[in-house]
C-alpha cells in the first residue's frame, strides 16, 4: 500500500466557540524515535479539548495544536530508534520497561496523548500505549474483543484518576472519597476504580438522571448539589462510618476522634469549591484539584488546614514528561487493567459521533447532557 502523506484532522484556526472547529486535510505527522504511528479509529472527547478550543489551555511546548488527549486504533509502524532514557524514580524505570515490551505493527492499542487525537493518524510514545483487552461480560461470562470506541473512552480518564487518587492522594481501602462531577468521564471512571480498590464513594451530581446512573454504577452515596449542601451531606454520610484500620495518609495511627468528612476529595471546580472542600474533609484529608471549572483564584483558611492536618494538591497530567506518563501508564496497566479485562471496570460511552460532528460532541459536554464519555469515530477499523 502506498504511503499515506495527508490525513483528515480537526483544526482550530482561531480560538472561539464550536464553530472554531474545522475538519481539513493536513500532513501526516512524523513518527519520532521511541514512538509508534497509530491509525486512529476512535478518539475520546474531554473538557480540556473545549478549554483549548476557547484559547484558555495551550498545548505544552512542542506539542501539536490538534486537540485530542486519548485514542484507540491500530499501530501502523514503530520507530525503533532509541529515545532519551527515562530517569529518576523506580516508577519511571517501570515505564521504560513497558516501553520496551514489544509494540508491533498491527497491534490494537489505546493511547494517552499530549494532543493530536482528533486526527486519522497520531504518533504516540510507546510507553503511553495500552493493549486493548479481550473483556469478559460480568453477567454472561462470555469473552469478546473490546471495541475501539470503548477503548478510546479509557486512557485519559483512567490515567488521571490513577495518578491523582492512588499515586498522589494514596487513597486507602475503606476510606471515603468524594468525587465531584460523578456523571462525567472522570467521575464514572473514579467510581469504578475506587470501588475496585475497596474504598467508599460519594459523588456530587446535578440531576436525578445522573444520580440514578451513578448509583447503578456502584456509588455508595449520591449528593445532588442543586438540592443539598455537599459539605453537610458528606459529614452526615460519614458521621457514623466505620473508621478504617489502615494507617492514615502520613503512615500514622488514625485519630480516635475522627471528624466526619471525606478522606479524599477529587475536585474539578477549583476556586468555587476550595473553601467548602476543606470544610468537607476529615482530619488528615487530602484535596486533589484536577480542573478549574469554577475559577483559579480563591481565599483559603490555612488555619483549618493546619489544625486538621489537611493537604491540598493541584495537578495536571497533560504537561508531564513522557517518562512520567509512561510510569503512570505502567502502574495503571499493572493495578487496574486486569479489572478492565474482567469487566469489573467498564467504559461508559454516552454517544459515538463521526469526526465531522465534532461541534455536536463538544455541545454534549458543554451542556452537561453527556454521562460518561463522548467518542469521535475517526476511521472504520472494527
Amino acid at each position: 500500500m502506498a504511503e499515506v502523506t495527508t490525513m483528515r484532522a480537526v483544526t482550530i484556526p482561531e480560538p472561539g466557540g464550536r464553530d472554531a472547529l474545522w475538519v481539513k486535510a493536513v500532513d501526516v505527522p512524523e513518527c519520532p524515535p521511541g514512538h509508534a504511528l497509530v491509525r486512529v479509529a476512535a478518539a475520546g472527547v474531554n473538557r480540556a479539548d473545549i478549554v483549548q478550543r476557547e484559547g484558555n489551555y495551550r498545548p505544552p511546548a512542542g506539542a501539536t495544536q490538534i486537540p485530542g488527549l486519548e485514542v484507540a486504533g491500530t499501530v501502523v509502524s514503530v520507530n525503533q530508534a532509541e529515545s532519551a532514557e527515562p530517569a529518576g524514580t523506580s516508577a519511571a524505570a517501570d515505564g521504560a520497561a513497558h516501553s520496551a515490551a514489544g509494540v508491533q505493527a498491527g497491534d490494537r492499542v489505546a493511547a494517552l496523548l499530549t494532543g493530536g487525537g482528533y486526527a486519522e493518524y497520531v504518533p504516540v510514545p510507546v510507553g503511553q500505549l495500552m493493549p486493548i483487552p479481550t473483556v469478559t461480560d460480568p453477567n454472561s461470562g462470555a469473552d469478546r474483543p473490546m471495541t475501539f470506541a470503548e477503548a478510546a473512552a479509557l486512557p485519559e480518564v483512567m490515567a488521571t484518576v490513577y495518578s491523582n487518587l492512588f499515586t498522589t492522594a494514596r487513597l486507602q481501602p475503606g476510606e471515603w472519597v468524594l468525587i465531584h462531577g460523578g456523571g462525567s468521564g472522570i467521575g464514572t471512571a473514579a467510581i469504578q476504580m475506587a470501588k475496585a480498590h475497596g474504598a467508599k464513594t460519594a459523588v456530587t451530581v446535578g440531576s436525578q438522571r445522573k444520580a440514578e446512573f451513578c448509583r447503578k454504577l456502584g456509588a455508595d452515596a449520591v449528593i445532588n448539589y442543586r438540592e443539598e449542601d455537599f459539605v453537610d451531606r458528606i459529614k452526615q454520610i460519614t458521621g457514623d462510618a466505620q473508621q478504617p484500620d489502615s494507617p492514615n495518609f502520613f503512615g500514622l495511627p488514625r485519630d480516635d476522634s475522627r471528624r466526619p468528612g471525606a478522606d479524599v476529595i477529587l475536585d474539578i471546580m477549583g476556586a468555587a469549591y476550595l473553601e467548602k472542600n476543606t470544610e468537607a474533609l476529615t482530619r488528615d484529608g487530602r484535596l486533589v484539584v484536577i480542573s478549574l471549572q469554577g475559577g483559579a483564584k480563591a481565599e483559603l483558611n490555612l488555619g483549618r488546614l493546619m489544625v486538621r492536618r489537611q493537604t491540598v494538591i493541584a495537578t495536571t497530567l497533560r504537561a508531564r514528561s513522557e517518562e512520567q506518563k509512561a510510569a503512570v501508564v505502567a502502574g495503571l496497566l499493572q493495578d487496574f487493567w486486569p479489572h478492565v479485562a474482567s469487566g469489573r471496570i467498564a467504559p461508559v460511552v454516552y454517544r459515538e459521533l463521526p469526526i465531522d460532528d465534532v461541534a455536536e460532541a463538544h455541545r454534549l459536554l458543554e451542556d452537561g447532557e453527556a454521562i460518561g464519555k463522548v467518542i469521535l469515530k475517526v476511521g472504520a477499523h472494527d
